[in-house]
């Protein structure tokens, strides 16, 4: 079943899908063809924007989560054959640093109604019973709805599979600055209980991001470019400003 097609998500879309094109109108004699394509970008810049207080209290979880982590670690040792005690211990610890251990995963459920919307409206080439016309647009030639595979099949080069592969290009370098970034922080405060190898597997999950952004329409992998870019740089200055005022608290 495809979830937008049912009816109150699909309603959703296509307001969204009226919004974008009524902005894409609107910046028209700005950008002229490319106005659509300028919209995914300006969208892309205010969901994130709308999602920085999600940032900043996951980056205020992942500060709790390394603050307890050597108390953690230590509960795990005393009680590694008592899992019950271990549990109930845990709890407290967790009670009394008045930190919840579900911390990490609600920014996320937040997040995901809005970040399903914006995906199906850049993935879906009928909405709600109409043509998705963002999607008939073009960005440097290359057509917003159209995707490195359907591209590759057709036998295009020029513009349209540079087009895509400068994108891609853009999100394997963003991808791998992440990891970097991710391997240092593991480095500085590991996590307890996590074997270095699965730490070290879970670290190429940024590039996961260049295989989807390979297969989905131009237009979502434009605004993969734009949102992954834009994480990165947000979870690096949070983490800098949270752990510089409560290093100096």
């Amino acid at each position: 079943m495809n979830i937008y097609t049912f009816p109150p998500v699909a309603a959703a879309l296509d307001a969204a899908h009226a919004t974008v094109s009524a902005l894409a109108d609107a910046l028209a004699p700005l950008a002229g063809a490319h106005s659509a394509a300028l919209a995914i970008v300006v969208v892309a810049l205010i969901v994130r924007a709308a999602l920085i207080p999600v940032g900043m209290a996951t980056a205020r979880a992942d500060a709790d989560r390394r603050r307890l982590a050597p108390q953690l670690q230590r509960l795990r040792e005393r009680y590694r054959t008592q899992p019950e005690l271990l549990q109930r211990k845990t709890m407290e610890l967790y009670s009394t640093e008045k930190v919840s251990p579900l911390a990490g995963c609600l920014p996320l459920l937040v997040q995901a109604p809005i970040v399903s919307i914006v995906y199906g409206l850049f993935v879906s080439p009928h909405i709600n019973g109409h043509a998705n016309v963002l999607l008939e647009a073009p960005l440097a030639g290359a057509p917003l709805g159209t995707s490195l595979p359907s591209l590759v099949l057709a036998g295009a080069w020029w513009p349209d599979i540079a087009v895509v592969a400068v994108l891609l290009g853009i999100i394997a370098v963003v991808s791998a600055f992440s990891r970097r970034v991710s391997m240092r922080w593991a480095a500085q405060s590991p996590s307890p209980g996590m074997p270095a190898g699965t730490l070290a597997v879970l670290s190429w999950l940024p590039f996961l991001t260049v295989v989807f952004a390979a297969i989905v329409p131009l237009a979502a992998t434009l605004y993969l470019t734009v949102t992954t870019t834009w994480a990165l740089i947000e979870r690096v200055l949070l983490r800098r400003r949270i752990d510089r005022i409560r290093g100096t608290a």
